[in-house]
């Protein structure tokens, strides 16, 4: 196995036209469908960094800024910010892009995910690269998190 993977290896970014079918009964966009697609992208970016099958196991922040609305483009970005031995923490940012290609937040997500063996079983990730000030700080805030989960699971 490598010894690591930089956080580049492991981007993932994910395109929606929100429709019809994506409204809730307000006329935005149903909160449901978005964390289908947040989950969706947290789920492939920890497959690009372990190259392993994947499972969901906790989505510990979620948080709505701003809705969507039919005929928006949402664009969710996805990467990896922490990895323990078998897991992974996969930020996930849901942005509104308007016309001209302004991006507005609307929402982020910590979605933890955890790398499977062939028979399902947890196995060792690789390590993260962490190459700006900013990956170690998303790092630092990650073992916060990850202690957080572990102190009211």
């Amino acid at each position: 196995m490598e010894k690591g993977r930089q956080i580049a290896d492991s981007k993932v970014e994910s395109v929606h036209l929100v429709r019809m079918t994506h409204l809730n009964g307000a006329g935005r966009l149903f909160g449901g469908i978005l964390m289908q697609w947040i989950d969706e992208v947290a789920a492939l970016a920890a497959k690009k960094h372990s190259r392993m099958n994947i499972t969901t196991a906790s989505i510990d922040h979620l948080q709505f800024l701003k809705g969507a609305y039919l005929d928006d483009v949402v664009v969710l970005q996805g990467k990896l910010t922490y990895v323990g031995r078998t897991s992974m923490e996969v930020k996930v940012e849901t942005y509104v892009e308007d016309k001209s290609g302004l991006r507005t937040l609307i929402n982020c997500a910590y979605i933890t995910e955890v790398a499977l063996d062939k028979n399902g079983k947890p196995a060792k990730v690789p390590d993260l690269i962490l190459e700006t000030e900013e990956d170690r700080l998303e790092w630092a805030k990650g073992e916060k998190r990850r202690a957080m989960r572990i102190l009211h699971a």
